[in-house]
């Protein structure tokens, strides 16, 4: 299933929101899709969630990209997950507005995707879970450079995807995040933080498992 990027400029609580929308016709549901950090250079273009926004779209969903605060043409300033949270929720509202009360998935990479667990928590606490999520070399525990992340806990049948070779998110920090949690987690041998050369596993992993 095809469908064309359209750009679009939505409001949030910090003023407009920059996002890429990709509207199959007739979607079975809402794919929420998160960037990594944008003090590194993160964008809603970033290889990792144009995939999984690609991946979703071919499943049959509605995707949409945000910008993070400070990024592109979206407004505000970096606001450590806080503030980035509130306007996944704006735009999750947005798009309801136009793709109608559908199942939502979340799926994030890195930074986005320790966004991904506080939303996903802020659903369940209004009630509304997301159907599903998909994280992607998630950020955990203590990252050099950037922070300490106090990732949310997430269900048990969260897709969580990790290189063996993450130079930036040490496999054992989700280890010790997913622990506790009786999480599994699948590792990709040899796959650095950006999954060079093998973004094709994320899209076939995240299908597989959709499918069954």
């Amino acid at each position: 299933m095809r469908a064309p990027e359209e750009k679009i400029l939505i409001d949030g609580p910090a003023g407009k929101i920059d996002v890429i929308m990709e509207r199959p016709d007739a979607p079975r549901g809402i794919a929420l899709v998160a960037h990594p950090h944008p003090m590194g250079g993160g964008a809603n273009t970033n290889k990792v969630a144009y995939t999984l926004a690609r991946t979703f779209v071919s499943l049959g969903y509605a995707a949409f990209r945000p910008n993070f605060r400070g990024v592109g043409d979206t407004e505000g300033v970096h606001d450590e997950g806080h503030g980035e949270t509130e306007d996944l929720l704006a735009v999750l509202h947005d798009a309801k507005c136009r793709c109608g009360n559908l199942p939502v998935a979340l799926a994030g990479f890195s930074f986005g995707a320790f966004c991904q667990t506080r939303l996903a928590r802020r659903l369940a606490d209004l009630g509304h879970p997301a159907q599903r999520l998909v994280l992607v070399g998630t950020a955990a525990g203590f990252v050099e450079g950037t922070r300490n992340y106090d990732t949310e806990a997430v269900p048990h049948d969260t897709i969580v995807i990790h290189g063996s070779a993450d130079e930036t998110v040490p496999l054992e920090n989700v280890f010790d995040w997913a622990r506790p949690l009786d999480l599994p987690v699948i590792v990709v041998p040899g796959a650095d933080h950006f999954f060079h050369r093998r973004l094709h596993l994320i899209r076939d992993i995240v299908t597989r498992a959709w499918r069954h």
